[in-house]
């Protein structure tokens, strides 16, 4: 009976302490992923920091004291009450970028990195910011990201601890200062708002101006084009008259040697060319004239004719 229960015994007691053999061996095996590393005690002292791959580790003499994140890390840390040079109380959060560098001083430099970080924040905060007034906190926060990254950085480097970035998030004065920074703001805003106006009224003013002015010139350019026309239309009138009047003499002149011409080959005596003269006269005798000279030869040929006239009387 006891032989049976041995021979059926011992084989399952193999099989277990395999099974457990085997757990042990793969709880022994250790894959580190990307981006992580391990820190390994043995018996109680470090003894490494196993990086990406395939590690092994002695059952019950090695034990993995921490697994560190070498990816960079955000912090978002609640605000922080602070005072500025000139006593203003105000609130500021901030925000810290880090990236552990060895994480055997990660490990074993500080109890907790992140609450250290974090009262190391606020201490060099307000420190920067009291040595700062409030106009000039407000408007110098690449100064103060600037300076408290530096301060971090060299504080926290014993930890083995890099910090790559700190931003102010958000800066919370009081409620009386958020009060007349608003009112400042508006009356900042009227104040340009004003002299936008006044500029478009001055633009406006200019440029009616130069509309006026422009119009002015247009006219006077007009009555200067229709002086001009006026003038040559009044030059062209009196050159036709010119013309007209030259050309009427021309005809008189024309129709005058025309009846000379005419007598002449009609033979016609002197006495014939003194009635035409004396025609001449009585034209010339209608006008306003008071003296009249008579020529010589018209004298001689009136004579003539008296001596004819009475001849004719006493026949």
């Amino acid at each position: 009976m006891d032989t049976n229960v041995s021979s059926v015994f011992v084989p399952i007691l193999i099989i277990v302490l395999i099974i457990i053999l085997l757990l042990l061996v793969v709880s022994c095996i250790k894959i580190v992923p990307q981006a992580q590393a391990l820190v390994v005690e043995r018996l109680g002292g470090y003894q490494g920091t196993w990086s990406v791959g395939l590690h092994f580790k002695v059952p019950f003499i090695d034990r993995i004291a921490k697994k560190v994140l070498l990816k960079e890390q955000v912090v978002d840390f609640a605000p922080q009450p602070v005072i500025t040079k000139d006593n203003v109380t105000m609130r500021i959060d901030t925000v810290v970028f880090f990236q552990i560098t060895d994480p055997k001083l990660f490990a074993y430099g500080v109890e907790n990195p992140i609450m250290a970080i974090e009262n190391l924040t606020a201490t060099t905060l307000r420190n920067i910011i009291g040595d700062m007034e409030l106009d000039q906190t407000l408007t110098s926060r690449e100064i103060i990201n600037t300076k408290m990254r530096s301060s971090l950085d060299i504080a926290t480097d014993p930890w083995g601890i890099k910090v790559n970035r700190v931003e102010l998030k958000n800066i919370i004065p009081p409620a009386a200062i958020q009060d007349a920074m608003e009112k400042q703001m508006k009356a900042e805003r009227e104040r340009r708002e004003s002299i936008l106006r006044a500029e478009g009224e001055k633009r406006s003013t200019v440029l009616v101006a130069e509309g006026h002015k422009e119009s002015t010139i247009l006219e006077a350019e007009a009555e200067k084009q229709s002086a001009i026309l006026r003038a040559e239309a009044q030059k062209e009138r009196m050159i036709r008259e010119a013309e007209g009047e030259a050309e009427a003499i021309i005809k008189v002149q024309k129709a005058n040697a025309d009846g000379i011409r005419f007598l002449k080959e009609a033979g016609a005596d002197q006495s014939v060319l003194a009635l035409k003269s004396f025609e001449a006269l009585e034209k010339v005798a209608d006008g306003q004239a008071t003296k009249i000279i008579i020529p010589s030869e018209i004298q001689n040929v009136a004579g003539l004719v008296k001596s004819i006239t009475e001849i004719a009387k006493d026949i």
